[in-house]
C-alpha cells in the first residue's frame, strides 16, 4: 500500500455501510475496513453523541510507533496497554487505542463553526478493543477501528488528508 502516493489518496467513510475506504488519486478503492460510527447516528450538534458528516480532514495524528492496545486519554498516551484485565478495572470506559485521526470539519455552519464544529466534538478515528462489534454502531461520536487497521490506515494517512463522511 506505501507505493502510492499517500498525498493524493483519501478516506470515504459510509455510515450506512459501517465501513472506511481509503482511496487512491483516482478514486480506487485500495483498502476498506470495518468501522463502528455512533450508536446516536448521524449528526452535529455539541453533545449529541452523533458522527458528523460531510467534507472533513485529518487535522492531527497522534499515536505514531507506539505499541498496538497504547490507551489514550485526552489524547495522551497514558503508559497503559489494553488488556482485558485493565478492562475489568474501568467498566464502562470509552476506550480509545493504537493510533487517533483527529478530524476537522471543512464546511462552516455544518461540521465548522459554533455548535456544530467536528475538531472542538473530539472527533477521531481511533482503535478499540479487538472485543467491541465492527459493523455495528455503537461509538459516542468518534469513528472507531480495530487497532491492527487503525494502524495501517495511520501508516498510510498524511495530515490534511480528505475525510468524507456519508
Amino acid at each position: 500500500m506505501n507505493h502510492h502516493n499517500p498525498g493524493a489518496c483519501s478516506i470515504d467513510i459510509s455510515l450506512a455501510d459501517q465501513s472506511l475506504t481509503l482511496l487512491d488519486a483516482s478514486g480506487r478503492a485500495i483498502a476498506c475496513y470495518p468501522v463502528s460510527t455512533a450508536l446516536n447516528g448521524v449528526g452535529e450538534q455539541n453533545g449529541s453523541g452523533c458522527t458528523p458528516s460531510g467534507r472533513h480532514y485529518i487535522r492531527a495524528m497522534i499515536g505514531a510507533g507506539l505499541p498496538a492496545n497504547t490507551v489514550f486519554c485526552a489524547r495522551r498516551p497514558t503508559g497503559e496497554i489494553y488488556s482485558p484485565e485493565l478492562a475489568a478495572s474501568y467498566p464502562g470506559r470509552d476506550w480509545i487505542l493504537s493510533r487517533i485521526l483527529w478530524l476537522c470539519g471543512l464546511e462552516r455552519g455544518r461540521n465548522r463553526g459554533a455548535g456544530v464544529d467536528t475538531f472542538r466534538r473530539f472527533i477521531y478515528i481511533h482503535g478499540t478493543p479487538d472485543t467491541e462489534p465492527m459493523g455495528l454502531a455503537l461509538s459516542h461520536g468518534c469513528i472507531r477501528m480495530r487497532n491492527a487497521d487503525v494502524i495501517q490506515l495511520f501508516d498510510c494517512a498524511r495530515p490534511g488528508m480528505p475525510v468524507n463522511i456519508r
